[in-house]
């Protein structure tokens, strides 16, 4: 296997799930967050008037979809960065399995991630052949060269407070290594509102070494079109955007034109957290009540659940209730007696789910 990779975590589920789909009501998937409401209209009409794209695509973006990124970070997170310091991405996932090779990191390098984290920072750094580093204290990895932060995270929805990452950020710099911010669930804050790696209260005003990943996929049930932009160091964009030209890493010209579309509507973020919120006081409570602790999960879009054994029995417990979850320990070591469960459901779906958790509910 290239890189000895891992299996692809969701593919051990896959007796779970054909467990849960023999349910009577059938199967209720939780697992794997993808979005399940349309996508907005006034998206789905712009992708429609650009489909007639026989060019190439800039890979840089086209300027007015580069603006549209920086109005939206000036107007939803208090960030102002140029629009030279941006770079649409194929989708956020690419962007994050990439990062290490683009940046040239090698067997000599170090990239430090979060302690619980989603698998795909792991496999960036096994991808360009460099060792990655779980930690709850990036920092402190003395010979890392890249430092992944996730706030709110994925699995646990945990937000870092804008002083402990200002403390990342203060001696990353001093150590000259890069810190890059997946920020692909900021919009979704429900006990607390994330702040954005680039704000100025973080970075004093400068860009220099840091870089915040967005994303469409959840705010604008984009995850179909594949969009995410990078921005930060004009410097490092630059490097990074000369490297994404010679391998053609290009978002297609209709789906920049869906994306400006997106970026610039905010009515649609409103109604679809609406859903969202309406979802997660109904899987919330009937997990709550189903005896479970939910940990964390203050934004984002997962609840992190536990009821203090090994997550696979936790994961089998719900698909003889024909319900997929996502088990812990595909996100480290520390999360092997969690699962998470994704608010990506119907609303048919959620209530389905709240009386299947029920006292005396029947199970397979």
């Amino acid at each position: 296997m290239i890189r000895n990779l891992p299996d692809f975590p969701w593919d051990v589920l896959a007796p779970y799930a054909k467990r849960a789909e023999a349910h009577p009501g059938g199967s209720i998937d939780l697992s794997v967050g993808t979005p399940v409401d349309p996508t907005p209209l006034v998206v789905q009409q712009a992708l429609a008037q650009a489909s007639n794209a026989p060019g190439y695509p800039p890979t840089a973006g086209i300027a007015p979809l580069r603006a549209a990124c920086t109005r939206w970070l000036r107007r939803r997170l208090g960030v102002d960065v140029p629009d030279e310091a941006v770079l649409p991405t194929i989708g956020s996932k690419e962007f994050v399995g990439a990062l290490p090779t683009l940046l040239g990191l090698g067997p000599q390098s170090s990239v430090a991630i979060p302690a619980i984290a989603y698998p795909t920072y792991a496999v960036g750094a096994a991808m360009a052949g460099a060792r990655s580093v779980p930690t709850d204290e990036p920092e402190l990895v003395p010979d890392a060269q890249l430092i992944w932060l996730n706030s709110p995270s994925n699995p646990t929805g945990q937000v870092l407070t804008p002083t402990r990452m200002a403390q990342i950020v203060d001696q990353a710099r001093s150590q000259g290594t890069l810190v890059a911010s997946d920020e692909c669930y900021i919009e979704l804050g429900w006990e607390i509102e994330p702040r954005s790696l680039l704000h100025p209260s973080i970075t004093g005003g400068d860009l220099n070494g840091v870089l915040a990943l967005f994303s469409l996929s959840k705010r604008s049930n984009l995850a179909g079109y594949r969009f995410g932009f990078a921005a930060g160091d004009p410097t490092v964009i630059a490097d990074l955007l000369a490297t994404r030209k010679h391998l053609g890493m290009m978002v297609p010209m209709p789906v920049q034109m869906a994306a400006i579309a997106a970026l610039d509507d905010h009515a649609h973020v409103v109604e679809q957290r609406e859903r969202y919120a309406n979802r997660r006081i109904i899987l919330r409570s009937a997990l709550q009540a189903a005896g479970f602790e939910v940990d964390h999960s203050q934004a984002g879009l997962y609840l992190w659940s536990t009821r203090h054994e090994p997550c696979w029995q936790t994961v089998s417990w719900f698909a003889d209730r024909g319900i997929v979850v996502t088990p812990g320990s595909f996100y480290g070591e520390r999360g092997a007696d969690h699962v998470r469960v994704a608010l990506t459901c119907t609303d048919d779906h959620a209530v389905a789910f709240a009386a299947r958790l029920q006292p005396g509910a029947s199970a397979q």
